[in-house]
């Protein structure tokens, strides 16, 4: 059972207008968005609290709304998920439109300036009894209002503190603080060259990231850096967390979700650097699934092996659209070696994105045995994406990757040359959309078995006479 979470903060509404453009206005040199479609949603802390439900979590919200419209919309997107302790709102709730083409933010329209009014006896006892906090602060007065329940409540549980720039610093305590960059920049004491023009160095992030360690007296400061991952300090030497895969996508609510998978593990007794390494893997798998446009779809179950199926997908969208060649390649990787390295870049320079199919820890142990894999697929998905010649990796759990392959419908599929073609059960599929089977020469006397034999103490590896140079190659019909 997951511990409940209490998320305070200022709830939004957020609306996405999708589009196209074909043409100019008549009257101004100004895209005409045409064909739109409408999606709403909640955002601010109303879309961190939804998030946090969607790990499992019992969630309750503490956040400032009225009875105009855009606060009624909230109450019914966050229905049977969060529990809302609502404070009084001054003015109309906040909400934005965003106008979306290709995929691209044109313009965002900024409506409503309210506030919260004043802190309610039910909201100070939600954070009496709170067992973890997320603060969620959008600048809107909720975490204000409520500051003086909120420190003493950092004094004995898990608080996580989402700062905003024209929002107040965090209590005293807080276990970890998670402003971006720009926000650390802003918020630091010693600021970047100049206003406005935060220095991205990863040394200037930790620059700021020790400064606000030590003014604002919290335990941790974990700076989100996008794409590249999170910077995580203790006031003393940094601890930097990659991204696991550079996700594709749009990145709104990925610092949302970030927070709330930092304050979710924080809860459930994680250590601040686990649960940061956590919440970066979080938001790059939420950016590649499609983000803030998948929210109808947050209760599935989630996926909780690496590397999700999705990334691959978007991967090979992208290559196919700029009418690129797209080849796939498979098999377990267990103890990746030079002869796997060899194959993977022989099949990467036959077209312009190489996606590998990864066996799971099931799949290799029903082909390979009883003490397979050696390696988890979580460690080979990571060792395969530090390839230069891999851009993607999907796991799949059959014994063989036809269900994957027919949904990434690749125009290659790449083998190790001991394989026949009328040895592959993919054969036939791949012919079905006119792809084609290559069997790439494999370098004689590698192999995982031998290695494994040789670790344990036996004889030996080490290459044997060089394959064949040339590449056969099955042409597919179609």
């Amino acid at each position: 059972m997951r511990t409940p979470l209490l998320v305070v903060g200022d709830a939004l509404l957020d609306h996405d207008a999708f589009g196209r453009v074909a043409r100019l206005a008549p009257d101004a040199p100004v895209p005409v968005l045409s064909d739109q479609h409408r999606v709403t949603r909640p955002g601010g802390a109303a879309l961190a609290a939804r998030l946090a439900a969607a790990d499992g979590r019992e969630v309750t919200l503490v956040t400032a709304l009225g009875d105009d419209e855009s606060s009624a919309q909230v109450r019914r997107l966050l229905t049977g998920s969060v529990r809302v302790v609502a404070l009084p709102l001054a003015g109309r709730l906040p909400a934005k439109t965003r106008f979306i083409a290709d995929g691209r933010p044109l313009l965002r329209l900024d409506d409503g300036d309210g506030r919260a009014a004043a802190a309610t006896e039910a909201a100070a006892e939600a954070v009496a009894r709170a067992s973890a906090v997320l603060v969620s602060d959008y600048g809107r007065g909720t975490a204000d209002a409520l500051r003086d329940a909120l420190a003493e409540a950092a004094a004995r549980v898990p608080v996580v503190w989402d700062p905003h720039v024209r929002g107040g610093p965090p209590v005293r305590g807080v276990r970890l603080a998670t402003p971006s960059a720009a926000e650390a920049h802003a918020l630091a004491p010693s600021r970047g060259p100049g206003p406005g023009h935060p220095d991205g160095s990863l040394r200037a992030v930790v620059r700021h990231a020790t400064e606000l360690v030590r003014a604002w007296g919290v335990t941790t400061v974990a700076v989100t850096l996008g794409e590249r991952g999170a910077l995580l300090s203790h006031g003393d030497a940094p601890l930097f967390v990659p991204a696991p895969w550079q996700a594709a996508g749009d990145p709104c609510g990925a610092g949302d979700r970030f927070a709330a998978s930092a304050a979710g593990l924080l809860a459930d007794e994680a250590l601040p650097d686990d649960a940061v390494q956590g919440a970066v893997l979080a938001a790059a798998r939420y950016v590649s699934e499609g983000g803030v446009h998948a929210l109808g779809d947050l209760d599935r179950p989630r996926e909780t092996g690496p590397g999700p199926v999705e990334d691959a997908a978007a991967t090979v969208a992208r290559v196919r659209a700029a009418g690129g060649t797209v080849v796939a390649a498979g098999g377990c990787f267990d103890l990746l070696h030079a002869g796997h390295v060899a194959l993977l870049q022989a099949a990467r320079r036959t077209g312009d994105c190489l996606v590998v199919c990864l066996n799971s820890d099931a799949s290799v142990r029903r082909r390979k045995g009883t003490g397979r894999p050696l390696v988890p697929a979580a460690d080979r998905e990571r060792v395969l994406r530090a390839l230069a010649c891999v851009d993607a990796v999907a796991v799949f759990d059959e014994d063989t990757p036809e269900r994957l392959l027919a949904e990434l419908r690749p125009d290659i599929w790449a083998k190790g040359g001991d394989y026949g073609r009328t040895e592959l059960p993919e054969a036939a599929l791949l012919e079905s959309w006119g792809g084609q089977v290559i069997l790439l020469p494999y370098l004689d006397g590698r192999s995982t078995t031998a290695l494994a034999r040789s670790a344990a103490g036996g004889a030996p590896t080490g290459p044997g006479p060089a394959g064949p140079a040339a590449v056969r190659v099955a042409q597919m019909k179609g």
